[in-house]
């Protein structure tokens, strides 16, 4: 199985690669368009800052092939926030494939939200296996409505989605990767079972 990771110089590539050698597999790190096209699975991790990762993508027209993808594809952290239709953090207009907008959490709460949290689970075959409510790690200022994509959710201080789904497309806000058990069988089943 050939695995894509795009890159799009955002953070946290390095556990996502680990966490698919304990699975077996070899991500492929890539901007490639062809390469991406043609893997079986594709995930997009990130760490970082909305408007710069926007920015690369759009100079190497890999916002147009992520939206053009028609395989299983992965949205992690920032990768959940990018694919949606508009974040707050520098007033950045997204991939819009999911109908949702990206707020800054309220003033009045300690941000990032950071840490271990517990997530709603539903029979997504992505969450095949996965007791509710699940625990998963956290690191994140920013976050998804809830909103008709909405598989998961997640409250600090507010509701949020804590995983989307269209079509092919998955995201999630945590990172599965750091979220032991219940990360490991989520990647799993993106892997493996979808």
């Amino acid at each position: 199985m050939k695995v894509a990771v795009i890159k799009y110089n955002a953070g946290n590539i390095k556990s996502v690669m680990l966490a698919l050698k304990r699975m077996g597999l070899e991500g492929h790190l890539t901007d490639n368009p062809e390469e991406i096209l043609s893997a079986d699975r594709v995930i997009f991790p990130g760490q970082g800052e909305a408007s710069s990762a926007m920015k690369y993508l759009k100079e190497r027209e890999l916002d147009q092939v992520i939206k053009s993808i028609k395989n299983p594809f992965l949205g992690i952290c920032l990768g959940l926030q990018l694919l949606c239709s508009h974040t707050e953090e520098g007033d950045t207009a997204c991939l819009n494939i999911f109908d949702a907008k990206v707020k800054k959490f309220p003033m009045d709460l300690k941000v990032p939200h950071m840490g271990w949290n517990t997530a709603s689970i539903s029979d997504d075959p992505i969450f095949k296996g996965i007791a509710s409510p699940a625990y998963f790690y956290f690191v994140h200022s920013y976050y998804a409505e809830v909103c008709d994509q909405t598989i998961s959710e997640t409250n600090y201080m507010v509701p949020f989605s804590n995983a989307l789904k269209k079509d092919n497309y998955y995201a999630i806000q945590p990172h599965p990767e750091k979220s032991a058990e219940a990360g490991d069988q989520f990647l799993r089943n993106f892997l493996f079972e979808i």
